[in-house]
């Protein structure tokens, strides 16, 4: 059974993320005497799920907080010192839903997975005089009071209102980022305009994953104002998308770039790192150089392995520089190390606000950065053919290619001289071989990469 995709487990509540699998979960999560806290985000199958896992978890002798509607920064913010299961399904549809499982802020890395994997047909019951107990919590001030005070200290102002003067708009799609987010900034100073901000499990305003086709309706709404800058949520507010004052979405790896260099540059350490994935553009690792800092990367969906892996390695090298992991992401969702390990789309959006106002304007804030054009091509590819293809590709690929740098650790990435960069990998649910470049002349990258990769796949059918 493979039940965790990269981001938990997802998938139609029909058929897959049913009452009697999260039971099953809940049950092989559990043990006695273990704490968890429960939340989910606004899906109208969240109750009977959260439910379910709370009586699973209880039955496997384990102590539940029930915290109800939270966005899942809030859930994994109040699994410190102790576990957490978050009911949620992200950006999928409203008739999705899924589980997520966190353990000291932190998501449950793939061994832990695997674990609950292993049992989760067979589990273990605690004796019925230990099972465990539950009650019910309230996380939501207490985080957004410590999102306040990480962006308090980062940015620090006499008035302790580091976004006044900002003008900001904040889609909250439905999603249960409208519990905290727009609060978060008011506090911080910011004058704040919020629609979508009634939370409705069915997402009547807009698709809960926020791309520019989706956000149309903000689009126009942010260019008929006068707003420094907009930001979208998804469903459970673990993304965040950034638009300018003219309702344009700003590329979600520049996002990443500034940040990412902001932190670099700020950080007290010798040799600052940030952890990113192999699909994110080369104009990252631009800045973060710039800014004094280098880039690590890990596969989609495990931030906190990178992290984990570096910082192992620094502590196992005594004649290494001081090295420190200062901010981990991935498009659209961020780590800020220094706050905690979970994915937060809520600092992300008061960090992002503060930073525009320090530069004085989006545009200022984005203009060191180098935007290449982009493209996300899928190959088709049989289930079958995939690890053979990509095994000829490690070689093929390369030789195609003059002066190109080969990392083979997650696809194949080549980069170029001119900061030019492509990236192959396998999808993990489709039927394809994804295709990522940017480059100033990408379409004929593309087409000279896809030659390549359609050779490779044909030979193994």
């Amino acid at each position: 059974m493979t039940l965790f995709g990269t981001a938990g487990i997802r998938g139609p509540v029909a058929d897959t993320v049913t009452p009697s699998l999260a039971l099953a979960v809940g049950q092989a999560a559990g043990s006695p005497g273990d704490s968890f806290v429960v939340g989910r985000d606004g899906r109208e199958t969240g109750p009977a799920l959260a439910a379910a896992l709370e009586a699973g978890l209880e039955s496997a002798g384990s102590n539940v907080e029930r915290v109800g509607q939270v966005p899942t920064p809030a859930l994994a913010f109040a699994s410190q010192g102790r576990r957490g299961v978050m009911v949620t399904a992200s950006h999928n549809p409203p008739a999705d839903n899924g589980i997520k499982l966190f353990v000291d802020g932190v998501e449950y890395d793939r061994e832990a997975e695997k674990a609950i994997e292993s049992v989760v047909e067979t589990p273990d019951l605690a004796p019925w005089d230990e099972w465990g107990k539950p009650r019910r919590g309230d996380v939501l001030e207490q985080y957004r009071q410590a999102v306040v005070n990480y962006v308090q200290e980062r940015f620090p102002d006499e008035d302790d209102r580091p976004l006044a003067g900002l003008s900001v708009a904040v889609d909250c799609g439905n999603g249960v980022g409208a519990l905290a987010t727009p609060q978060v900034l008011d506090v911080l100073g910011a004058d704040v305009v919020a629609i979508n901000a009634t939370v409705d499990g069915h997402f009547p305003a807009r698709e809960s994953k926020p791309t520019a086709a989706t956000l149309t309706d903000f689009s126009a709404f942010l260019a008929e104002g006068s707003f420094h800058l907009g930001l979208a949520h998804d469903g459970d507010a673990d993304r965040l998308v950034v638009l300018n004052g003219d309702g344009e979405v700003v590329h979600e790896d520049t996002v990443l770039a500034v940040v990412a260099a902001h932190y670099a540059e700020t950080s007290g350490a010798d040799d600052p790192v940030v952890v990113t994935t192999p699909n994110a553009s080369a104009r990252i690792d631009e800045c973060v150089r710039e800014a004094g800092g280098r880039v690590e990367r890990v596969r989609l969906g495990s931030l906190h392995e990178g992290i984990a892996r570096v910082e192992a390695a620094a502590a196992g090298d005594d004649t290494a520089a001081d090295t420190e992991v200062v901010f981990a992401a991935e498009p659209w969702k961020h780590i800020h190390t220094a706050s905690g390990g979970w994915i937060d789309g809520v600092t992300s959006a008061a960090v992002v606000g503060a930073l525009t106002l320090e530069a004085g304007s989006l545009e200022a804030l984005r203009d060191p950065v180098t935007e290449r054009p982009y493209r996300k091509v899928s190959v088709d590819c049989p289930e079958s053919a995939k690890s053979p293809a990509m095994a000829t590709l490690e070689s093929t690929l390369p030789a195609a290619f003059d002066e190109v740098t080969v990392d083979t650790d997650y696809g194949v990435r080549l980069e170029f001289p001119d900061a030019s960069w492509l990236l192959v990998r396998p999808s993990g649910t489709e039927p394809y071989v994804r295709l990522y470049a940017e480059s100033d002349d990408v379409d004929a990258l593309v087409s000279d990469a896809r030659d390549v990769i359609e050779s490779a796949v044909a030979d193994q059918r």
